[in-house]
């Protein structure tokens, strides 16, 4: 078990100086809590460790695992068949966590162990991965992974984990979010997809993958961050209000994308491997996957690599959209070592490119202007990778817990630039747009008694330049930041859990025309939960972001803009939330209401006076979800309504670009059911958007539904089958955040008609 206080031992090794300087930091950033560590004393055994008050009866051992969560302040993840037919022992009185969980699983041939924040429940016979028995003959279950219920910075995060990710299979980024009505995805091409968290834009978020900053505006037609969900491990997101240590530019949120790993895959050392094949009948598109990993003596390796190819698509109504076909390569590599003593170096390198045929502007179908020499159709080619290098402690101690990494991120979208060329007639030439930050962080995590704060320095170097065939010299912008930060997050009395936290960020920007700005800002943030009874809980935050002056999109870069004397005005955001969520017996239910500002909103345009052109934007709303969990399945429906505002009037498409687009209101319906004994497991899903009216403009409605079967089967062990149907009952639609929807002269890209998935997986 890790200690949550400094061991004496470790205290005699530190030198007095040190020992100085983290004292120092800890207790100034602790006493911000107030006197909050005095009543915890009170509640502390003789030992020094938290007791609380149990009471869970003898039952069926996941809804003990449940109860236990509640009451000890923990979120229980419980896979299905790991507690089959298991029952747990009586827990009551006042206990240690590590006292009440050793009396739950008393009698159920289960070992645990805590380590930093999560609880691991496994056999206590020894098998080899993938193997059913030990060589006593009991029955080996798999882990069980128990995470600390400790807020994270903000009030609405929202996690889609490994699990989630194989439930749905996703084949495009929509499809990772496709049960959360708070997250909508804009397009039907993962070239041009972009996520918007409460109808705000991506980039108003401090996005990373793998913890590395993306800085990625490119072209306005094209997806802000493209990304091939069958290398994800996880998605995190903070809707509103992000923690400090998220990153500078958090104006309304936050991010984090995690790749696989090989700690993922095995236990222990050994190697595996996979190979996939997806077929999609709706645009004869086949997806081919290859996998393999290795782990021996501390050193891990993991590569993957991904391949589609297909047609164009049919919408709903059998017309065939053009500019969709698949022409998609990915791959993931990761190399690793951990010594016994903790200490971890890992780097990793992920990319994926794009290179079709889309239509002219790649977030839309069609789009009249009038001008005969734009062609329908233009090759889009997109690339982008991200390449990391991380250190850490993975048996992090008291006061160490030490984290370095170094980043750099780049995307680039090479297509055409057509004119006219005096007659009416089309001419063209190449144009490159690319973006890149070199971004990195050295941090400390300091486990204090009742919580642990984080504490470190980041800085990026962001570039966004356009080289064109036409033009002799790039045009381009730069922005350089240092930040300092602290994020504590601390429970200091028992029901009550606190994250806030700071950031002081220095930046230095440079226009197109070489002119030069220097400027500085605070952010602060302070989220609340508190537990009103054992089932329902309140909570509340607030946030106010300074980030700096945002870089304009690569392809309206003009060298010859006016910024004036002062430049362009540094963007800020202010965000609320509150909310209560209820938990009992597997039943849940949530309420939230939300609101962000957005200050001085860069969005720059081609012209020379434009270069300091700003909005203030305006998000608010509700979320509403219910459910409930059993053994073998779950049952879900989320309700999210979310109205936008540009400068005071409803939002467009258009004027948000790198800003918001429309929402209004979205439903969201899921389920799913496993039946063990068969290995097969069945589900779907639903997704409403009523009609819509926002200012001068209306949105239709739409109903889809998905659904999908997964089998595997116990004589084949290794092999995985699943079939999907998508868009079930056809319908016609463009998902409620694509572009151009609401003018008369843009026919917005409809999502795929009905589609039959196919894909078979073998592991070994």
């Amino acid at each position: 078990m890790r200690s949550t206080r400094l061991p004496a031992k470790q205290d005699a090794l530190i030198s007095a100086a040190w020992h100085r300087r983290l004292t120092g930091t800890a207790c100034a950033l602790s006493l911000l809590a107030g006197a909050s560590s005095l009543p915890v004393a009170a509640q502390t055994a003789a030992g020094g460790e938290m007791t609380r008050a149990y009471d869970i009866p003898a039952q069926p051992l996941a809804n003990a695992l449940r109860a236990f969560g509640r009451q000890s302040g923990l979120q229980v993840s419980l896979a299905a068949e790991l507690a089959r037919d298991t029952r747990s022992a009586a827990v009551s009185g006042a206990l240690t966590m590590e006292t009440a969980l050793a009396q739950l699983l008393a009698g159920t041939g289960l070992a645990h162990r805590i380590e930093d924040g999560v609880v691991v429940i496994g056999a206590t016979s020894p098998a080899m991965p993938g193997e059913g028995s030990a060589t006593d003959g009991s029955t080996v279950i798999d882990e069980i992974k128990v995470t600390v219920r400790r807020m994270q910075g903000g009030v609405s995060s929202v996690t889609v984990n490994a699990e989630a990710l194989a439930e749905r299979n996703p084949s495009d980024i929509a499809d990772v979010f496709r049960d959360t009505a708070g997250v909508s995805v804009g397009s039907s091409i993962a070239s041009s997809q972009k996520v918007f968290v409460n109808g705000l834009e991506e980039t108003t978020l401090a996005v990373t993958i793998d913890g590395s900053r993306q800085n990625n505006r490119v072209f306005h037609h094209n997806a802000t961050n493209l990304i091939d969900p069958a290398l994800l491990r996880s998605v995190t997101i903070d809707a509103g209000i992000a923690p400090a240590d998220a990153g500078p530019g958090a104006l309304t949120g936050s991010i984090a994308y995690e790749t696989r790993t090989v700690k993922d895959l095995l236990s222990g050392d050994g190697f595996g491997g996979l190979v996939s094949e997806t077929y999609d009948s709706n645009a004869q598109t086949f997806t081919t996957g290859l996998g393999g990993w290795a782990m021996q003596d501390g050193f891990e390796f993991l590569g993957f690599l991904n391949y589609g190819k297909g047609d164009n698509y049919q919408a709903g109504n059998g017309e065939e959209v053009r500019g969709t076909a698949t022409n998609l390569l990915s791959g993931l590599g990761k190399f690793a070592y951990e010594a016994e003593s903790g200490e971890r170096f890992e780097i990793s390198h992920e990319r994926i490119r794009d290179d079709a045929e889309r239509p002219f502007r790649a977030n839309a179908s069609v789009v009249t202007t009038g001008r005969s020499w734009e062609p329908r159709t233009r090759n889009y080619k997109l690339d982008r990778d991200n390449t990391v290098f991380t250190y850490s402690d993975t048996t992090p101690e008291g006061w160490w817990g030490p984290l370095v990494r170094l980043a750099y991120s780049h995307s680039a979208v090479d297509t055409p630039v057509y004119f006219d060329d005096g007659s009416g007639n089309p001419a063209s030439y190449a144009g490159r747009g690319a973006s890149g930050s070199l971004n990195g962080r050295v941090q400390n995590r300091f486990a204090l008694e009742n919580g642990d704060l984080v504490a470190g320095l980041d800085f990026y170097s962001d570039r966004i330049e356009l080289d064109t065939a036409r033009d002799a010299e790039d045009a381009a912008e730069t922005a350089r930041n240092i930040g300092v930060y602290a994020q504590a997050r601390l429970e200091p009395f028992d029901a009550t859990r606190l994250s806030f936290g700071g950031r002081a960020d220095r930046q230095w920007f440079e226009g197109t025309t070489g002119q030069t700005w220097r400027h500085a800002g605070l952010s602060g943030n302070a989220a609340i939960e508190y537990d009103l009874t054992s089932f329902l809980t309140a909570k509340a935050g607030a946030s106010h972001v300074w980030a700096g002056i945002p870089l304009a999109e690569a392809f309206i870069m003009n060298p010859g803009w006016s910024y004036g004397a002062a430049g362009p005005e540094v963007t800020t955001a202010d965000n609320l939330m509150a909310g209560l969520e209820f938990h009992h017996d597997g039943f849940t239910a949530e309420a939230s209401l939300f609101r962000s500002r957005i200050h001085n909103a860069r969005v720059a345009k081609f012209a020379v006076a434009l270069a300091n052109q700003n909005h203030e934007v305006e998000t608010d709303g509700f979320e509403l979800a219910a459910g409930y969990d059993w053994i073998d399945g779950f049952i879900k429906v989320k309700y999210a309504h979310v109205d936008a505002e540009i400068d005071g009037r409803p939002a467009d498409s258009d004027t948000g670009n790198y800003l918001t687009t429309p929402v209004g209101d979205i439903i969201v319906l899921s389920a799913g059911h496993s039946f063990a004994d068969w290995g097969l497991t069945i589900g779907g899903d639903v997704e409403i958007a009523p009609e819509y009216t926002s200012g001068d403009a209306t949105y239709g409605s739409y109903e889809v539904v998905n659904l999908y079967g997964e089998w595997k089967p116990a004589q084949l062990p290794h092999m995985t089958f699943r079939a999907e149907v998508q868009n079930l009952l056809n319908e016609t639609y463009a998902s409620r955040a694509t572009y151009g929807q609401e003018f008369g002269n843009v026919t917005p890209l409809h999502e795929k008609g009905r589609s039959f998935l196919l894909s078979v997986k073998a592991t070994f």
